[in-house]
């Protein structure tokens, strides 16, 4: 073949490749733009949502949580049986809600990178999140003894019994996060990136025994308890209070089944993933494909802690009592009293005893 033949079949070569070349880069810094868009957006988003759960949830759950520490541990002597796991869970809850700012605004996950960082926060936030569904199971159960049994007068009901039922609840919420730990931690010696959040057993251990069995017990609890309350109709000057009593039960496990459920959903879709494909078991890949998603569902947890204060107290009328008397021995100014005053005695409806049962 001659050279005049070779040479524009060279040149054609080159045209093509050069061609293929430049629409490869062009496409590829597209897909960056993108990229970079939809994380940009993701970051925004997720700026502002931080933000919202900061200035109106955050100071209900940590303020909230910490004034019924303070009340009932000033009014200790006449602490009653609900007060002891009003307090536990208020311990609970405040460590979870102090916690959450630390998790809402980690929105580029970087402490995740550090496996001691990682495992160390993930063992912190499972063992208050575990006490902290633990208590309101234990509550549920023990508000239907409590009306089942004539209240004080069952012997299952004393304040020995709860402060063994909450160090029961604290050992509990420890050892049901350790125990898997300690066995997962065995099986992945010496991996230098391995992180005890992103374990596929361990995700199931959480949906399981973190939401299905307590929400399930809480769900049978309370329908046992309506059932109670039904039958107070029959008597109508307990109605009233029982009626009131019927909604506090509704908005209970409302609150608990919106705040948890699309979280466990989440994570139910990531463990189905994994079972389907074993290689998606290692990493948290559904956060990562749909992050702005598992940043709504992981906020939607933390609210539950902040909303626990203001269903289990502030709307009992035993709390806003023990409140009001705690504001005026301790307000200094007389102007700080009379507003304090005057907003607890506010009554959101009439007397309710939901907070004794």
């Amino acid at each position: 073949m001659s050279m005049e033949v070779q040479t524009p079949f060279l040149i054609e070569i080159f045209e093509n490749a050069t061609e293929q070349l430049n629409t490869s880069t062009i496409y590829n810094v597209t897909a960056g733009l993108a990229k970079s868009t939809d994380t940009y957006q993701f970051y925004i988003i997720s700026l502002f949502l931080s933000c919202l759960y900061t200035i109106f949830l955050f100071p209900i759950g940590f303020i909230g949580n910490i004034l019924i520490l303070v009340v009932n541990l000033n009014h200790r002597e006449k602490m009653t049986i609900p007060d002891l796991y009003f307090v536990n869970l208020a311990m609970a809850d405040l460590i979870l809600v102090a916690d959450s700012l630390i998790e809402v605004f980690n929105l580029n996950e970087k402490y995740y990178d550090i496996a001691a960082l990682c495992t160390f926060m993930s063992l912190f936030l499972q063992v208050n999140m575990y006490s902290s569904i633990f208590f309101l199971t234990w509550m549920s159960f023990d508000r239907y003894v409590a009306l089942a049994s004539s209240m004080s007068s069952s012997p299952l009901r004393t304040m020995q019994h709860a402060k063994l039922s909450c160090g029961l609840i604290w050992i509990g919420s420890i050892m049901a996060t350790l125990l898997p730990f300690t066995i997962v931690q065995t099986q992945h010696t010496g991996e230098v990136h391995f992180c005890f959040a992103n374990v596929f057993e361990i995700q199931w251990l959480e949906v399981t025994i973190g939401f299905v069995v307590p929400f399930c017990i809480i769900g049978l609890c309370y329908s046992l308890i309506v059932r109670i309350l039904m039958r107070a109709q029959k008597h109508r000057g307990l109605w009233p209070r029982r009626q009131k009593a019927l909604r506090m039960i509704v908005v209970v496990v409302l609150v608990f089944f919106i705040c948890w459920l699309p979280e466990n959903v989440f994570i139910s879709i990531q463990l189905l993933q994994g079972t389907a494909d074993p290689t998606r078991r290692s990493a948290a890949t559904l956060w990562h494909d749909y992050p702005l998603t598992g940043h709504i569902v992981n906020l939607a947890a933390f609210s539950n802690s902040c909303l626990n204060p203001i269903i289990y107290s502030f709307l009992g009328e035993t709390f806003r009592d023990k409140l009001r008397i705690f504001v005026k021995k301790k307000a200094s100014w007389t102007v700080l009293y009379r507003f304090c005053h005057h907003t607890l005695d506010l009554r959101i409806t009439d007397r309710s005893d939901v907070s004794e049962v």
